[in-house]
């Protein structure tokens, strides 16, 4: 069984990003990562493998040559190989949606595992719209999968609860974050990877990117939240929300 597990260069998010004074985002510094959600699915991939099932874990992403650091981090998870499909134009849901499923088409995974939204920009689409290109069943928000024979069982989180969803393979499946916790990448991981293969391909080769449709009109920080202050006892407290914040 092939796994493919699409992978985004996100910003840390314990990073602090910044408006700047012209209405960009200061990004001078940051440190990029893998998108959280799509390292539990690379993490939810190899712990398949480790269970016991035949698996080839294929990552892909999307992007410009700075993409090879987190590609390079997914082979020391575990991944056998990468691709890096370049381009430097700018890139939506569906844009992105039609280039991974010309690299299934290339090379037909039982199983897309990937994150259900990326941090940056929180569209939760992309998982969607790829199944939708492919036309095979979709399992989204996963807190627990199980493969079959020819099936995956998976337990999503929805607004209700928890419900259990089995669908055919192939399929694409996005993960929650109660999936699992991604391991710690040792160096001898990191050393190792080096040797993996890291294919490298144009966008222009599947078709391009299609035109952009959202246009970001402004970006404006949030309000500055007033400071906090201690009140010495439940009376004062139910003042203050009374008279100050008038929310009783």
């Amino acid at each position: 069984m092939t796994i493919l597990v699409p992978i985004k260069r996100v910003p840390d998010p314990y990073e602090r990003i910044v408006v700047g004074d012209d209405g960009t985002l200061s990004l001078d510094d940051v440190k990029w990562v893998i998108n959280p959600f799509d390292e539990i699915a690379l993490e939810e991939a190899v712990r398949l493998r480790e269970g016991g099932a035949d698996v080839t874990i294929v990552t892909v992403s999307v992007g410009g040559a700075e993409c090879n650091e987190q590609l390079r981090t997914s082979l020391a998870m575990g991944a056998d190989r990468a691709i890096l499909v370049e381009t430097d134009e700018a890139l939506e849901p569906g844009s992105v949606a039609v280039l991974l499923a010309a690299i299934c088409e290339r090379e037909h995974p039982e199983l897309v595992l990937m994150g259900k939204q990326a941090i940056d920009d929180d569209y939760n689409q992309t998982g969607q719209l790829l199944a939708a290109c492919l036309g095979v069943p979709q399992a989204t928000f996963a807190s627990q999968l199980t493969l079959e024979a020819a099936h995956a069982v998976v337990v999503r989180e929805v607004d209700a609860g928890r419900e259990t969803v089995r669908v055919t393979l192939p399929a694409v499946v996005t993960v929650d974050l109660r999936l699992n916790e991604p391991r710690y990448v040792a160096l001898p991981a990191i050393i190792k990877a080096r040797s993996k293969p890291l294919e490298r391909l144009s966008a222009d080769d599947f078709g391009g990117v299609l035109p952009t449709r959202i246009e970001v009109l402004e970006l404006i920080p949030p309000p500055t939240r007033k400071a906090g202050r201690k009140v010495a006892s439940v009376d004062e407290l139910l003042a203050a929300l009374r008279e100050e914040a008038r929310v009783l």
